[in-house]
């Protein structure tokens, strides 16, 4: 099979204040922090963690632990164990184990079915049995996507760099030299390669689909979610998912406030000369680096999107009414090149997705 590799890929501007933001009350589900300046202190404890356990302990055998630590508002925590490390980073795919708990001071407590962690103010995590046998410690771990601040290839173009929103309808540049959501490329794609970088609000009161929402369309039909899924399962409505379709192999979100990156391949369905489609659109999704999806078939248009047809319409970023942030975005255009051949080695007479 031929892969949709994205290896190698890599005026007056309309200002908007961050201040312009509405923000509510704390306590709130819509009360957002852009600035990591203004951070409470649970914000301080959230984030991932990882090492090896065990390393003292003759008895328990040593193991590679991830954590990721999702502040809930007040002092109120969940969190997500991965056995062999991060998602994405050594996890072995097994059941990530669920804990909760909160924050009393320097010390935040979290208990699940099997363990007693203590996360310590500077990072230090304690793992403890239920009965409170020390089996080791773990420490914060920050983690930046690979394709960040990715250049762009030859024969790319520059769709943002924090200059000017000329290649946006209804564009806006934040104070921080961002763009703002609730806008689309003034040019439609057929079938492309993009790069977008994107900053997830930090809602610690917020829950689902009220959590730092927004979402890359494209051609306005296929939505790759935008939210801060960070911490949790990944299911196909959160963040790295094609909304209610498909969701992502791996839940790559990054925690909020930190840069993170969708590199995206697409490959437009095809349509006879009636507008019947006769072969799918397919993506490939790396995000921060890593694949969540690919070569994937998208069988119909996701959520709200547009009805699937041979027109084109514009990507859009969408307006969720969360102060989602984007930067470096840069496209090259495939619409005059060939579909990659997608055919199986071992039966091609069977493959119905090979090109004609």
């Amino acid at each position: 099979m031929i892969r949709l590799a994205l290896a190698g890929l890599f005026c007056v501007s309309s200002l908007v204040s961050s201040e312009v933001f509405a923000q509510a009350e704390k306590g709130s589900k819509d009360f957002a922090i852009l600035d990591i300046k203004q951070v409470d202190e649970d914000f301080t404890f959230q984030g991932e963690y990882y090492g090896l356990i065990g390393t003292d302990c003759s008895w328990c055998g040593q193991s590679a632990l991830g954590l990721q630590v999702v502040a809930r508002g007040d002092g109120n925590f969940i969190a997500s164990l991965y056995e062999g490390g991060l998602p994405g980073n050594g996890w072995d795919r097994s059941p990530r184990q669920e804990l909760a708990g909160t924050r009393e001071g320097d010390v935040l407590t979290l208990k699940g079915d099997e363990f007693l962690i203590q996360v310590k103010k500077g990072g230090i995590v304690e793992v403890r049995d239920l009965s409170g046998h020390l089996l080791g410690q773990i420490s914060k771990y920050q983690r930046t996507s690979i394709t960040l601040g990715a250049k762009p290839p030859a024969g790319a173009t520059v769709l943002f760099d924090g200059s000017s929103v000329d290649h946006f309808k209804d564009g806006e540049i934040t104070d921080e030299g961002l763009l703002n959501v609730g806008t689309e490329f003034n040019k439609n794609y057929r079938s492309f390669r993009l790069h977008v970088e994107f900053r997830l609000p930090y809602m610690p009161y917020a829950t689902g689909q009220a959590r730092s929402n927004s979402g890359v369309y494209l051609q306005s039909r296929y939505e790759v979610q935008v939210l801060d899924s960070f911490g949790l399962e990944g299911v196909e409505n959160e963040c790295g998912g094609l909304y209610k379709q498909k969701r992502a192999d791996v839940n790559m979100c990054f925690p909020p406030l930190s840069w993170q990156t969708y590199d995206i391949a697409f490959v437009a369905p095809k349509f006879d000369d009636e507008g019947k489609k006769i072969k799918n659109a397919f993506i490939t999704v790396l995000q921060n680096g890593v694949p969540v999806h690919q070569d994937y078939s998208i069988i119909a248009k996701t959520g709200g999107g547009k009805q699937e047809g041979p027109e084109l319409f514009p990507i859009k970023l969408q307006d969720h009414s969360n102060p989602v942030r984007f930067r470096n975005i840069w496209i090259v255009d495939l619409s005059d090149q060939p579909d990659p051949v997608y055919c199986s080695p071992c039966q091609p007479q069977l493959c119905d997705r090979c090109a004609n």
